[in-house]
């Protein structure tokens, strides 16, 4: 394992996905453990996407008690919901909701009116102000569904609906998730970068190839929306994992 730091974002690499997920999910249980011994519940963000199988699978091998979790999701496409295939929800279900206790699970309603949906989920984190967050990065740079042309630093809002850009939406058939290019919904209603970036702890894990040229951002762009995934570099309380591919260009 290698380690390197740039303004206040670690970076740990390892060889091979497997030991970055493991080390990301000792990373996260040892975050939510300290939620916890300060509060009655954690309130956890959990990205849905390919980077983040062998993470959620070994926090479920970590000692954590689920039942003081409240489960949050970061992003869904319009329209899409549990049991629709292609749905962050089920993918966050099949991977780790429906595979531990916890004390809530709480599923963006992304099949509501817009305006009914966010305003929703606002009124839940707004209950629920967010302790930590498990995402990835995009072959964009965003995070959660901020691509570039419209991420905001100082969003306003709490959850909003965007247009997906045309890098975004081809990752999802590079991830295998949609069949090819047209398959892919061009909305989606996202977490705001504000809205991340409020949680004291943000575990970030990015693997495969395919993401080597975002790392690459990630770490030495300049600070700002061009490379959404910037952002993590002012955050005191983030930390980024790695495998040997994805950190093949720093």
């Amino acid at each position: 394992m290698k380690t390197l730091k740039k303004d206040n974002l670690i970076a740990y690499v390892y060889e091979t996905r497997a030991e970055m997920g493991a080390a990301a999910a000792k990373c996260a249980a040892d975050a939510i453990n300290a939620v916890l011994r300060e509060k009655e519940y954690a309130n956890v963000v959990f990205a849905a996407a390919p980077s983040q199988n062998e993470t959620l699978a070994s926090l479920l091998l970590e000692d954590v008690d689920f039942s003081r979790i409240n489960a949050f999701h970061m992003d869904e496409y319009v329209g899409l919901s549990i049991g629709d295939s292609q749905s962050f929800a089920t993918y966050l279900y099949e991977h780790i909701f429906g595979k531990a206790d916890f004390h809530s699970v709480n599923i963006i309603p992304a099949k509501l009116p817009i305006d009914e949906a966010c305003a929703e989920y606002e009124r839940l984190l707004s209950e629920n102000p967010v302790d930590v967050v498990l995402l990835g990065i995009g072959e964009n740079g965003h995070i959660a569904f901020n691509d570039p042309p419209v991420a905001d630093f100082n969003d306003t809002k709490v959850i909003k609906r965007v247009e997906l850009d045309e890098k975004c939406r081809m990752q999802q058939v590079h991830d295998g998730c949609f069949p090819d290019f047209d398959s892919v919904p061009k909305y989606a209603l996202t977490l705001t970068i504000p809205t991340m970036l409020s949680a004291r702890y943000m575990i970030c894990t990015v693997p495969a190839i395919t993401k080597a040229d975002a790392v690459y951002g990630m770490l030495n762009a300049e600070i700002s929306e061009a490379c959404p995934a910037t952002a993590l570099r002012n955050h005191t309380g983030a930390a980024l994992f790695l495998d040997a591919d994805s950190a093949s260009k720093i």
